[in-house]
């Protein structure tokens, strides 16, 4: 049962006893164990144990501050499982995107705004993963981001500039021992007032993207100032605006030189997609298993709710639509996770349909999961609205996701172009 310290109770004790995080865990993975190879399975089942252990040890409310939970659960390697990590020193398994998948299935379950801030520290990692060099600081921030030791952000987003990731107004100079001063504003980062360390994107000359740079911030140095963004649909997400003023970055910082932060920014933009998808999915999952436990129990006219048409007939189709988009990001995390294996790296025609894909399913999904939500709320009635149950958090969380990682009509634009480029090689 959910603990709601200092709030009104709405739903009975039986209902909220049965909506307890291990039994809506029952439902996902009896409709997921047809289609999941069993060392996805056995890790889906592992990660919701933690869970579910986490939850009683802590008496979780779910109205804390769950930055500070980061630490224990980085501890068990949950933060990501996109990468292998053994290169420094960690042993995760498995990996790869469709066990991120599975790990981002559970997180969602136990708490939608953990998941999503720890998914920006996760777009911290990658690009660390892929440009530290072995330089010794980076590896140092890297394997604190991944064991949780510290918190990550990444920093596109201005001020004016909104989802155009290419003509940036902050500003980096080159000094003359290789370092560089960063100067202006970014904004709607995930993370951004709790970062320990920041991934930055700045350019040279102001709109000119070939001019971009990459660099690994850390957020105590002098020049940099955080401040939280107020974003009323998830309260207990630190979303941040970042001010630069004269931030020195030394030579061992920069993970992309003037002209090379514009490919280390679009490298990892297929797989940020596709990580926004993934959790889509699982909010859409989280929403169902509450209303499926509830409209089963619920009983009005001396019946269980969902034998009304009106009731269960909805809920079958926001359920197989559920299905059907994680039937189809599964297959591409496999696909993904075939290619890594067989390459070492994804394959440039590969990725580069992957762009297309993540776009059509991010659209897609942000759709889905904030219909998916919105609706099963309302079956649920007043106990889908209240602040009984995660309900609420879903409620909100699912409405900023066509914002997030490129809004609606970036997705639009993207997949219209491929539409334009397919008609030109016909």
């Amino acid at each position: 049962m959910q603990n709601q310290k200092g709030k009104v109770q709405c739903v009975n004790d039986e209902i909220l006893e049965k909506l307890a995080l291990k039994n809506r865990y029952k439902f996902l993975n009896y409709c997921l164990m047809s289609y999941l190879k069993p060392e996805y399975m056995d890790f889906l089942k592992e990660t919701q144990k933690f869970y579910v252990r986490f939850e009683k040890k802590h008496n979780i409310t779910h109205n804390e501050d769950f930055y500070e939970w980061i630490p224990e659960i980085g501890e068990q390697g949950l933060i990501t499982r996109v990468n292998n990590f053994k290169e420094i020193g960690l042993n995760f398994e498995p990996y790869g995107m469709t066990a991120e998948f599975m790990r981002i299935l559970a997180t969602d379950f136990f708490d939608p705004q953990l998941a999503m801030g720890m998914g920006a520290t996760v777009l911290a990692v990658n690009p660390l993963m892929l440009h530290h060099e072995n330089v010794e600081i980076r590896l140092k921030a890297l394997k604190e981001l991944v064991i949780g030791k510290k918190i990550g952000a990444i920093c596109i987003t201005e001020p004016e500039r909104g989802s155009d990731a290419v003509h940036m107004e902050t500003i980096s100079e080159k000094q003359s021992d290789g370092s560089f001063l960063l100067n202006g504003v970014k904004i709607y980062q995930t993370n951004g007032p709790k970062a320990d360390w920041a991934v930055l994107y700045a350019v040279s000359e102001k709109d000119q993207g070939n001019t971009m740079g990459q660099f690994l911030i850390d957020t105590s140095w002098d020049g940099w100032k955080a401040e939280r963004v107020e974003i009323p649909w998830t309260p207990r997400l630190h979303i941040g605006k970042e001010t630069l003023t004269n931030l020195r970055v030394p030579p061992e910082y920069v993970l992309g030189q003037p002209g090379q932060g514009r490919s280390h920014l679009f490298e990892g933009l297929n797989l940020e997609r596709f990580g926004i998808v993934i959790l889509n999915a699982a909010e859409a999952w989280n929403a169902l298993s509450h209303a499926f436990i509830y409209v089963n129990m619920r009983k009005q006219f001396n019946q269980e709710i969902l034998k009304f048409q009106g009731v269960g007939f909805p809920l079958t189709d926001l359920w197989a639509e559920t299905m059907n988009l994680t039937l189809a990001a599964l297959n591409v995390c496999q696909l993904i996770d075939d290619k890594m294996k067989e390459k070492g790296t994804l394959p440039k025609e590969f990725n580069l349909a992957l762009g297309v894909t993540a776009s059509q399913l991010k659209s897609v999904s942000a759709k889905l999961c904030e219909r998916v939500a919105y609706e099963c709320a309302n079956l649920m009635g007043g106990a889908g609205v209240c602040d009984n149950t995660l309900m609420h958090d879903l409620l909100g969380i699912t409405r900023i996701q066509e914002i997030g990682g490129g809004t609606r009509q970036i997705q639009q634009y993207i997949m219209s172009y491929a539409l334009r480029q397919l008609f030109k090689v016909i």
